[in-house]
């Protein structure tokens, strides 16, 4: 009650609106995601205005001719998405400054991050299951009624040995190394921290960061020779399962190294400013299990995507 002194250790926070933004936020950037890679509305031509915002727009990244717009609700959502984000982490940074971050609620921080790692971690569960389950059984797919499969004579080769597969000695590997090197130098930055030495914990988390925004590089510039290569048979978005498994599964790992990236970097940029003490600094913790995470995917899908379908 008003004017009594708080004798528990939770934080009440007044009322915010980050909840409701987040999922607003959440809804245009997956109705942008569906529009890019789907399409909500076909390229007639009959209405332009519709087609730019709603069209597939992936037919415009591919180049395709009289093709324009559809993207304009992804990067809506994906900035909207990202000052939702800002905000809020914001907020819960000022909470922790303020000493609002009692050790009940440090807690149930750390269940919190474990609770959505583990989520995350279930994606990527379904999707190992969904490509072992067409690597194993396309052949047996082919065979079915095309009334329950549409064009299921393609499953008979839309996997090895039927596909060209991505060599892994080359881009992958090296992003592999990368992946590698810079879970060593996360793992530097924070006992650097802990041990109280602050510019170890700079260095460690600026290497850390560039290291991940290389990574995305390195990714880029193997999506644009797969691009240029597809009509050689190398895998793209709609050619095949495996193309689509394919691109599902590294890029989705991308955006995670992107997402994990930028939580470094804003944790860097907190240490930079005088912020993250020994004692007291689960953000850059939280940043650690996730980015260790990120890494350990990586592994799973070097060794089964590329190694094992190795050409």
């Amino acid at each position: 009650m008003a004017g009594h002194a708080v004798e528990h250790d939770y934080h009440l926070i007044p009322p915010s609106p980050w909840p409701f933004l987040s999922g607003l936020a959440a809804l245009i950037w997956g109705l942008g995601m569906v529009s890019f890679f789907a399409g909500l509305v076909p390229r007639t031509g009959e209405s332009p205005m519709m087609e730019f915002f709603f069209a597939k727009g992936l037919d415009t990244i591919q180049g395709k001719e009289g093709a324009s717009g559809g993207w304009i609700i992804l990067v809506l959502g994906v900035f909207f998405a990202a000052y939702v984000m800002f905000g809020w982490w914001r907020d819960v940074a000022r909470e922790s400054a303020a000493g609002d971050h009692t050790p009940v609620v440090d807690i149930g921080l750390r269940y919190g991050m474990i609770m959505f790692i583990m989520q995350e971690a279930m994606f990527f569960v379904g999707w190992f299951w969904m490509f072992f389950e067409i690597g194993l059984f396309h052949k047996m797919r082919a065979g079915w009624n095309q009334d329950i499969l549409e064009n299921a004579s393609a499953y008979a080769d839309s996997m090895a040995p039927g596909i060209k597969a991505v060599d892994p000695w080359h881009l992958p590997l090296m992003n592999t190394l990368i992946l590698l090197l810079s879970g060593c130098t996360v793992t530097w930055g924070h006992h650097a921290l802990i041990h109280g030495d602050r510019k170890g914990a700079k260095w460690g988390l600026g290497l850390t960061v560039a290291l991940g925004f290389f990574f995305i590089g390195v990714q880029a510039y193997e999506y644009m020779e797969l691009f240029h290569g597809r009509e050689e048979g190398y895998p793209w978005l709609s050619t095949d399962s495996f193309g689509s498994a394919f691109f599902l599964a590294t890029g989705f790992h991308g955006l995670h190294v992107l997402i994990g990236a930028i939580f470094l970097l804003v944790c860097w940029a907190r240490v930079m400013r005088g912020g993250m003490k020994p004692e007291k600094h689960f953000g850059l913790e939280a940043a650690a299990w996730y980015w260790h995470f990120v890494d350990v995917v990586w592994l799973f899908l070097f060794a089964f995507v590329y190694v094992i379908l190795a050409p």
